[in-house]
């Protein structure tokens, strides 16, 4: 269908976090049917964009239509002549995912803004944005990577899409951001940031070059500057703690927290910055893996209702391997660094549960029920196929790089080639069809274990063969589900998660001697052998216990006081530490070719 869409973008309302959207069509015959997409790409999980709709009006050649009703996402109305929709949007998510309005700043992605007309999936879209009018917005810029087509110095105007699938695509930044600018490879960058933030801006966006650089090596420099990447933007909002990110076909959106950045005259990698570019690192990663080389069922999606793919752990967890290993290839961590985090991610993968219980190739078809909705019992009950598919990506590279002639680096290239230059949906399973092709090995034994069974990963043993120590310890410190390292008994073992500083029950893990206690999510501890328990003093109060032997637990549930015995063990092996090893001949070829160490 050849019709002409426009819409004009309003920030009407910042204090009310409102967005007032008007669309005009022409072209269509008959009755016309509207959607808002039901999820967004890269993030899956249902959100149903359309309960966010404020005011909904619609006329059809200047005369007022009745909408009718499809299901939450649709409507159709009738008539003739040019459609014309009024509505709000209420605007309050502060995620990457959704839109946001306030008095600080403004963001959406297109698919919580943008309904479609049935039959226009392929017209040409113009979106008219315009400047705020409200005196608080002052100052305001917009940033961007719809193509623009009539813009003023600060980037309102007009933009267009060539579809509805890129419309959605290129989220939109309103705010007095900070923006530095940078060149990878001839492809302008742009780091982005709304919110307070500080920083050494020359150390950042030259680590993110880097960074960018050897990525953009591994696939040949492609996709190069043309169309569908005249720019790539890190749309960054700044709050006082957050994470997340989410990958768009030339931009990415990021939330980070404010210290996460160096300091002009600090020379030192902290923690906190080498996780801001892993996140930046793993978001850049998506340019290919994802939103190019991305599962036929994505890709055939119409964002109406969930679509399903066991391969969740190529593209996310895979990704997840790489984010980390870039940023040593790109100089900026060195090899025990690297190494540490790999034991993290292994350490995370060794304290859930549900390594035993739950496959990859499950967790990666239930994410839409499992993932994006965790909950008291996910650690017992949920494989995260980000780090369990990080770790099989690393088992699947090393095992390459031992018996055969190539390595992952040439199976994603060969991705690449075959699908995602070609902008072809990858069927399933095409991952581990083409590391058999291209390498020539039957594999078949390898991904059995390693997606369809609860079988422990042969970390220990592949990592020797490269000359890298990998040992299991008690641990003396506990890693969140977020990576972040949380206080734990020294000595005994309860399997209990707090909520951080407080000393309610977060979770209870499987086989525990908590759960043989009857402990549960929600409760609030008060004492343990007849003394106060707090946030401050629970890991002491515990080593003072005698593995083994039980001890009073008196706690709250609800607003009754109860207790319990707790016979707490000696903590468990579950703590990876990689190390490298004096090593020489093969294996140390082989480590070079790996770590370059």
């Amino acid at each position: 269908m050849n019709a002409a869409v426009r819409f004009t973008v309003v920030l009407a309302d910042p204090r009310a976090h409102r967005f007032d959207i008007r669309c005009q069509v022409d072209g269509l015959q008959g009755p016309a049917t509207f959607r808002l997409p039901g999820w967004i790409r890269g993030s899956y999980l249902v959100r149903d964009f359309a309960k966010h709709i404020l005011d909904l009006r619609a006329t059809r050649g200047g005369i007022v239509q009745r909408i009718e009703r499809i299901d939450k996402n649709r409507f159709r109305i009738d008539g003739a002549g040019i459609v014309e929709l009024r509505y709000g949007v209420y605007a309050f998510d502060e995620s990457v995912r959704k839109a946001y309005l306030d008095t600080r700043r403004g963001f959406f992605n297109g698919s919580s803004l943008f309904y479609c007309a049935q039959g226009c999936e392929k017209s040409r879209f113009e979106v008219r944005i315009e400047r705020p009018a409200d005196a608080v917005c002052a100052g305001w810029k917009l940033a961007t990577t719809l193509t623009a087509e009539d813009v003023d110095a600060d980037g309102y105007g007009l933009y267009s899409a060539p579809d509805f699938e890129t419309l959605i695509d290129h989220p939109v930044e309103i705010a007095p951001y900070q923006r530095y600018d940078f060149d990878v490879d001839g492809v302008p960058h742009a780091l982005v940031l709304s919110g307070r933030a500080e920083l050494d801006a020359a150390r950042v966006t030259a680590d993110l070059l880097r960074i960018c650089h050897v990525e953009r090596e591994m696939f040949g420099q492609q996709p190069a500057r043309g169309p569908g990447l005249e720019q790539y933007l890190f749309l960054t909002n700044v709050v006082a703690a957050g994470y997340g990110g989410l990958e768009h076909r030339s931009c990415t959106a990021l939330i980070c927290s404010r210290g996460d950045f160096p300091r002009a005259g600090k020379a030192e990698m902290s923690r906190e910055y080498r996780t801001f570019l892993g996140l930046c690192s793993h978001e850049y990663f998506h340019l290919w893996n994802v939103k190019r080389i991305t599962a036929a069922a994505f890709a055939e999606s119409d964002l109406a209702r969930e679509a399903y793919t066991r391969d969740l752990w190529h593209y996310e967890g895979t990704t997840s391997y790489y984010d980390d290993l870039f940023l040593l290839r790109a100089g900026v961590i060195d090899a025990p660094t690297y190494l540490d985090l790999l034991a993290e991610a292994a350490t995370r993968l060794q304290r859930s549960p549900a390594r035993l219980a739950h496959t990859l190739e499950d967790a990666s078809f239930e994410t839409w029920i499992k993932y994006y909705q965790p909950d008291e019992n996910s650690l017992n009950a949920s494989t995260n196929y980000y780090v369990k598919g990080a770790l099989v990506s690393l088992c699947l590279d090393l095992t390459l790089r031992l018996k055969s002639a190539v390595n992952l680096d040439e199976v994603m290239r060969a991705l690449w080639d075959r699908y995602g230059s070609r902008d072809i949906g990858v069927p399933e399973q095409g991952l581990a069809t083409l590391a058999q092709q291209v390498s020539g090995l039957d594999l078949s034994a390898f991904f059995e274990m390693a997606l369809r069974s609860t079988a422990e990963l042969p970390l220990a043993e592949l990592l020797a063969e490269f000359g890298v120590s990998a040992m299991l310890r008690a641990s003396t410190s506990a890693i969140d589900e977020g990576g972040r390292t949380a206080s734990r008994s020294q000595g005994l073992w309860s399997g209990l998660r707090l909520r951080p500083g407080e000393v309610s029950v977060a979770a209870v893990l499987s086989d525990s001697p908590a759960l043989r206690a009857g402990l549960s999510a929600g409760d609030q501890l008060v004492a343990i052998d007849g003394l106060r328990v707090t946030a401050q003093n629970w890991t002491r109060r515990l080593d003072a216990c005698d593995a083994g032997r039980e001890v009073r637990v008196d706690y709250f549930r609800g607003e009754e006081l109860l207790s319990t015995t707790l016979a707490p063990l000696a903590a468990p092996l579950d703590t990876w530490t990689l190390t490298l090893e004096e090593v020489e001949g093969e294996k140390l070829e082989r480590r070079r070719q790996w770590l370059a160490v």
